[in-house]
């Protein structure tokens, strides 16, 4: 069953499409891309629809739509970079604040390739060579996807991460991601190869980098399903990650923070529920202990 097909035209400039898209799904993903799939997977992968566009010149397009299973996901996968320039598709984007944890594009164009978020949908569309003429058909075919509809909006976790920590920190927002796979957590930040956070499908996590005089913080926030699984999973990353400090004995009390100097500064831990704040890199405990006060994990 094709879901979330976009209206796109036959013709574009003079590219033509080559027939009816091509449907992957998460059992035949891996055909389709080699060692790419698990990326889309994390982000609870639902449906791909490959368009092809050819012309005389051998420069093929390829539109790709993939609907995932939340506008979460979708808005995810953009957040893993937020380098390019930004593309207006969206008319919402046009009366977005200027200053947040996220920038306010929801569509990123370089080096041939677009990028967009709208809805449950995420969608690449991207030339073999980059030409004047392809980044005006790659951009028109970007219009149809986003024609009628709006960006992805911003996962509601987002809105934990301060704009300015304590003291003086500021976020930075090209740097702010949303994903629930610690495979996607260590491309952000590298904490291990095995999963020491425990982190699975239903979860959600977002990081955010805080700067200050060249220094930098890495906040992390985590929810989990239930709280019994949060302070699991707080218990089981203490005791990979700091265990010559007997690091894997929990605090006695929700509110109660832990704080360990590491090879990077002071790491800071604070559960509260199903949530889970870690602070990395924080240049001394004073400012770790202000960071976990300042940041409440439960939406």
């Amino acid at each position: 069953m094709v879901k979330n097909n976009a209206s796109l035209p036959d013709t574009v400039g003079s590219w033509k499409t080559s027939g009816p898209p091509r449907v992957i799904t998460a059992d035949t993903i891996f055909d389709y891309m080699n060692g790419g799939g698990e990326l889309y997977l994390a982000y609870h992968f639902d449906q791909l629809l490959v368009h092809e566009y050819k012309d005389n010149t051998g420069n093929d397009i390829l539109a790709e739509l993939y609907t995932m299973k939340s506008a979460d996901d979708a808005f995810g996968l953009l957040s893993l970079d937020w380098g390019g320039e930004a593309i207006e598709l969206f008319p919402a984007e046009k009366k977005a604040a200027k200053t947040g944890t996220v920038p306010a594009a929801r569509a990123l164009y370089g080096a041939g390739l677009l990028r967009l978020c709208s809805g449950k949908l995420y969608a690449r569309v991207m030339s073999f060579r980059e030409t004047s003429a392809a980044r005006d058909a790659v951009l028109e075919l970007g219009q149809a996807i986003a024609s009628g509809r709006g960006g992805s909006p911003v996962p509601r976790l987002l809105n934990r991460l301060p704009l300015v920590l304590a003291p003086g920190w500021r976020v930075l927002p090209e740097r702010t991601a949303w994903f629930r796979s610690h495979l996607v957590l260590n491309s952000l930040y590298y904490l291990s190869h095995e999963n020491i956070l425990r982190l699975e499908p239903d979860c959600e996590a977002a990081m955010g980098v805080y700067e200050r005089d060249g220094e930098r913080i890495h906040l992390l926030i985590i929810l989990y399903a239930q709280a019994e699984k949060a302070q699991a999973a707080l218990k089981h990353f203490l005791a990979a990650y700091v265990p010559e400090q007997d690091a894997a004995v929990l605090p006695a009390t929700e509110t109660d923070r832990n704080f360990f100097q590491v090879e990077d500064g002071w790491l800071g831990s604070k559960l509260k529920g199903r949530g889970l704040v870690l602070a990395f890199g924080c240049p001394e405990r004073q400012s770790a202990r202000e960071v976990l006060f300042q940041v409440n994990p439960e939406t």
